[in-house]
């Protein structure tokens, strides 16, 4: 179905290329080509789809636990900036101290931005889609703050330019290139190892089946035992430390200095992305694989064919307006084959009571 729907935006999207006098088969094959056809457009895409597989899974385990983390882009920035400011106050210690302590740094400012939303959902049932969204504002215009002052380089100020970033990060925690001259780095395998460390949380831990279990029906959770309540706090605040460590991987692997805008929109495409794996973690791989070439094919079609930047923006909304509305499609079909293959059981189980019971009315 996700796959189905892919083909159904890309479908409207080709009509609206033919509105604008463009050729889609020269579009698409512009972009596809551009994403996947050659090593540079296909290294580009796996950097690419290194935030997106951090950030599905964050949202996996919040939707999991039946909580919407639409903060995912608020907690890339925070993350973002601890990492830098982390990086920078300690630049004299030894890369293999300093290199996975600033990624842990960016876990942790990303998670502590997820936790007022988990606790706010959890202890005062404030709507996590407004909450997470108001925090991603917050988010925003603390990154505008910190990058023209306290965070703003000094060599920009020297220049007297001042472009909003940070100072470049010690070259001790930049994440190797696996490709020279690319932006592929390392940080995608780590990405590929949390995929399958998120599927043996979920589905081979204690932790993982309370999150499923408050997902599937908080009150029996509760009627259980579970703390719903700290279960729900505790996605939020995992949703939220992958995506502060996708920001602070994409500082040290990709610009290696915090700029602005540097969350790319990958919290919002992480979310389609989680929703087309069907929101497991191994699913997310592909999925995010798949996005990181649309955003870097869609790059390549607009220079070919010279269609204007919104354009673009509208074939990825068609894209997640499709893949919900399979998903939800899906959903309702599977419900609905269930309840009429209960109905045939349900009417035996019914014939083989006594006459008398059958023809006693209900009270």
């Amino acid at each position: 179905m996700p796959l189905l729907a892919v083909v159904v935006a890309l479908c409207l999207g080709a009509l609206v290329l033919l509105g604008l006098g463009k050729d889609p088969i020269l579009a698409y094959g512009a972009m596809f080509g551009g994403a996947f056809g050659t090593v540079s457009g296909l290294t580009q895409t796996l950097a690419k789809a290194t935030p997106l597989i951090l950030v599905g899974l964050g949202v996996t385990i919040a939707f999991r636990a039946r909580v919407i983390n639409i903060g995912a882009e608020g907690q890339i920035i925070v993350g973002a900036l601890g990492a830098t400011a982390f990086a920078l106050s300690f630049a004299e210690w030894p890369g293999w101290f300093l290199l996975p302590l600033t990624a842990l740094m960016g876990a942790l400012a990303g998670g502590l931005w997820g936790l007022v939303p988990g606790i706010l959902k959890a202890r005062l049932a404030v709507n996590e889609i407004l909450s997470t969204v108001m925090m991603n504002a917050i988010a925003f215009q603390l990154m505008n703050f910190l990058l023209r002052g306290p965070m703003l380089d000094p060599a920009q100020v020297a220049a007297g330019t001042n472009i909003p970033q940070s100072a470049a990060l010690p070259a001790q925690v930049w994440i190797e290139r696996v490709v020279p001259r690319t932006l592929f780095h390392w940080g995608f395998f780590l990405a590929l190892a949390l995929a399958i460390a998120v599927t043996i949380l979920l589905w081979r831990t204690t932790l993982g089946y309370r999150i499923r279990a408050v997902g599937f029906n908080p009150a029996a959770a509760r009627y259980a035992g579970i703390p719903v309540a700290t279960v729900i706090t505790l996605a939020m605040v995992l949703g939220g430390s992958f995506a502060g460590l996708a920001g602070a991987i994409e500082v040290m692997g990709v610009h290696r200095r915090i700029v602005e805008g540097i969350s790319g929109g990958y919290g919002f495409n992480g979310i389609v992305v989680a929703l087309f794996g069907r929101l497991h973690p191994l699913g997310v791989i592909p999925s995010a694989f798949l996005f990181g070439g649309l955003l870097v094919g869609a790059d390549q079609m607009q220079r070919t064919v010279q269609v204007p930047a919104a354009l673009i923006t509208a074939l990825n909304g068609l894209v997640v307006l499709m893949v919900v509305s399979s998903t939800y499609w899906s959903q309702q079909r599977i419900a609905r084959r269930q309840s009429e293959a209960a109905r045939p059981s349900e009417t035996h189980a019914k014939d083989e009571q006594p006459l008398d019971a059958r023809l006693t009315p209900d009270l």
